[in-house]
């Protein structure tokens, strides 16, 4: 199987907020607009906005907030980032920046709706962690 796409979508009752947060402040770019859906692109990275009680969701699950999830933002400066969107926007701050043991310099602030965002920066982890982690396959 071949894929050519993977990637989010949120779903919320606020759909042009939540991706106008997403623009503003982590740069993400509008690639497709109407009012119950935004797509949007960093990179080669995607994320979607979907209106909570649209007809494409299966009647079960419409108007269900998107719950339970984080969304991990690798950075190459985290604390440029932290002071960007933490000290200077004053985006709520769910997990103060610190180091973790198993390699990540990081933070957690959240979207309008909730939706958790990790901003992290691989750092070396400690040799106890270090042996945790494999080869990477090609």
């Amino acid at each position: 199987m071949k894929v050519s796409s993977f990637y989010p979508v949120v779903l919320t009752n606020e759909v042009q907020q939540t991706a106008d947060f997403y623009v503003r402040y982590f740069h993400f770019e509008v690639v497709f607009e109407i009012d119950w859906y935004v797509s949007l692109k960093l990179g080669e990275f995607e994320l979607a906005i979907l209106h909570s009680s649209h007809e494409t969701i299966p009647a079960g699950f419409r108007n269900v907030q998107t719950k339970g999830l984080i969304l991990n933002i690798e950075v190459d400066d985290v604390d440029e980032l932290y002071e960007r969107v933490i000290q200077k926007a004053k985006l709520p701050l769910q997990l103060p920046l610190r180091n973790e043991d198993f390699g990540q310099r990081h933070f957690i602030t959240s979207d309008p709706n909730g939706v958790l965002i990790d901003a992290i920066q691989e750092i070396p982890p400690t040799p106890e962690f270090q042996q945790h982690f494999k080869e990477e396959q090609s």
